[in-house]
């Protein structure tokens, strides 16, 4: 028998957490979550873009105001995603920066903040979240990859060596966990308008550019990422781990 396709990718009863939840592709990922049927938790630092967030989905998103990278806060912040719905099903690493410094001007300060915040808050969170999702015998991890997992940008050194370890991490965190039900996998933006490609987008010139680079001809919109991320999350992408999901135009095909 064939499976019903719009079930596979049904949320219901399942909680998810997602990080970087105020805005950008993190918002993006909460509103799409929460439309399959999840219940969502969303985490950042800016209560009152937080509260909009909640305002906009309504009785199936709670909220959590935290500093991902505060690894001192890590179980503290895996009971509070838990309180409002329970243990989450599913954890979305949305939450990143990008300090823009070049080689010669990189400081330690910067460093550390990028490190903190794109690779080990999404490792330390998810081993909090695991044994949760081990004893459900279900669980999804989306890291979030990018263009500079394995392309090299002018002043993206900290942001490219932090995303090409991201790569690294969803394959470990797949050979770890996926024996237990819980697939690792993530997803890697082209161009998309958020705050953290404003500098990109608000140059035309630029925009332009990186779209001519892509197979698609276009930069990417906030809607472009709703299917990969809901396949990811879903029972569709059962049998798919430890994968990295370019979504990005082709731009790394060319």
């Amino acid at each position: 028998m064939t499976a019903n396709p719009s079930a596979l990718f049904d949320l219901t009863g399942r909680v998810a957490v997602v990080t970087g939840a105020s805005s950008g592709l993190g918002r993006r990922a909460a509103v799409a979550l929460a439309a399959a049927g999840a219940q969502v938790v969303g985490v950042a630092r800016r209560q009152d873009a937080l509260d909009g967030l909640q305002a906009e989905i309504g009785a199936a998103c709670a909220v959590v105001a935290a500093d991902v990278a505060d690894r001192d806060g890590v179980y503290a912040l895996r009971d509070a995603v838990s309180a409002p719905f329970g243990a989450p099903d599913i954890v979305v690493h949305a939450a990143g920066v990008n300090t823009r410094e070049v080689a010669d001007d990189v400081t330690a300060e910067g460093w550390d903040r990028t490190i903190a915040l794109n690779l080990s808050a999404p490792f330390f969170i998810s081993q909090a979240l695991v044994p949760a999702m081990k004893a459900k015998g279900w669980g999804r991890i989306v890291n979030f990859a990018s263009l500079q997992t394995t392309r090299a940008f002018p002043g993206g050194i900290a942001y490219g060596a932090s995303k090409a370890g991201i790569g690294q991490l969803t394959r470990a965190m797949a050979e770890a966990w996926s024996r237990d039900g819980i697939t690792a996998n993530a997803i890697g933006p082209g161009f998309f308008p958020t705050e953290l490609t404003a500098a990109v987008f608000d140059d035309p010139e630029r925009a332009a550019r990186n779209a001519a680079q892509t197979c698609a001809g276009r930069n990417g919109t906030l809607a472009d990422m709703d299917g990969p991320l809901l396949f990811l999350c879903s029972d569709a992408s059962a049998y798919v781990t430890g994968q990295v999901l370019m979504v990005d135009g082709g731009f790394t095909a060319k």
